[in-house]
Parts: C-alpha cells; sequence; structure tokens
C-alpha cells in the first residue's frame, strides 16, 4: 500500500505535488486540505489503494471546478447576457442594521441638542471643527469637546448591537 498522509513531511511533499500540477496557485494548502476531507469521505465507502494519486487528482479537479467557477462569473464583457450573483444583503442583514440604526437614532436623541446639532454637522454635513465653530460661534475646543462626547456616548449605548 502507498504512504499514507499522517506526517509532516509527506503532506509537504504532496503540497509541492499539488502546486505544480494546479500552476503554482496560492491556495494549493486548501485545495489539498479540501480533497484530504473528500479521500475520508470516499474511504466510508470504498477501497482507496492509493491516497497520494487520488489527492492529487482530486486537489486537481477542485482547482479546474474553482478556475471554472472563476471564469463564468468574471466580468470579462459586460454586454454578455450572463445573470450575476445579487450583491444585495441578506434579509436578516437588512432588519440587523435597521435595528441598529434605531438605537442610533435612540442615542442621538438622548444627547443635549447642542451637543447632537454639532455631531450631526461634523458626521452628516462634513463639516471640519473650525467650520462647526465659526458656524455656531463658539470656539475650536468646545466643539471638539462636543463631539468627543457624542462619540463616546453613542460608543456605549450601541455597544453590543
Amino acid at each position: 500500500m502507498a504512504e499514507e498522509p499522517s506526517d509532516r513531511a509527506y503532506w509537504n511533499k504532496l503540497l509541492k505535488l499539488v502546486m505544480r500540477h494546479t500552476r503554482g496557485r496560492g491556495d494549493a494548502e486548501d485545495l489539498l486540505h479540501s480533497a484530504y476531507i473528500r479521500l475520508e469521505q470516499y474511504r466510508a465507502g470504498h477501497a482507496v489503494d492509493n491516497p497520494s494519486a487520488f489527492l492529487l487528482r482530486t486537489a486537481s479537479n477542485i482547482a479546474i471546478d474553482i478556475h471554472r467557477h472563476e471564469r463564468l462569473w468574471a466580468p470579462d464583457d459586460l454586454n454578455q447576457d450572463v445573470q450575476r450573483p445579487d450583491d444585495a444583503p441578506l434579509q436578516d442583514e437588512v432588519i440587523a442594521a435597521r435595528a441598529r440604526l434605531a438605537r442610533v437614532k435612540e442615542g442621538l436623541a438622548r444627547l443635549t441638542p447642542r451637543t447632537r446639532e454639532i455631531f450631526l454637522m461634523h458626521r452628516l454635513q462634513g463639516m471640519k471643527y473650525r467650520e462647526i465653530a465659526i458656524h455656531l460661534g463658539i470656539s475650536q475646543s468646545a466643539v471638539e469637546k462636543h463631539i468627543a462626547k457624542a462619540a463616546l456616548f453613542l460608543t456605549e449605548w450601541t455597544r453590543d448591537w
């Protein structure tokens, strides 16, 4: 019977073979690991005379499958009528994001009106501290303190959300 993939030196030898057969793909270790899992699943019902050959062939086949999948979904030609995967968030992600947003809105409502105004001017309108200070007629240091106060409160308020 052929060698078993049980020690590190044997695994490294197989890894080099997989890298050579898959043209130096950076994920050779992942390919070999997936092939090993398939080997063990196959062994549950069948005898394997040459585990090395099985692992090498399976890793190569997995690499081919990955390459075909990447080529199918690659944006080579934007005019192709190929159905692309939907990049929209999943429903549970939308629900979780809405819950977080509601929590942040509730936290914003708990800030003093002045702190909330300054924080929103900076975060939503993109105003710089100096611009806010001039606009409101206060010192830049006061703006910094309001924003720090709001950021600290909201960080604590939304912790574990």
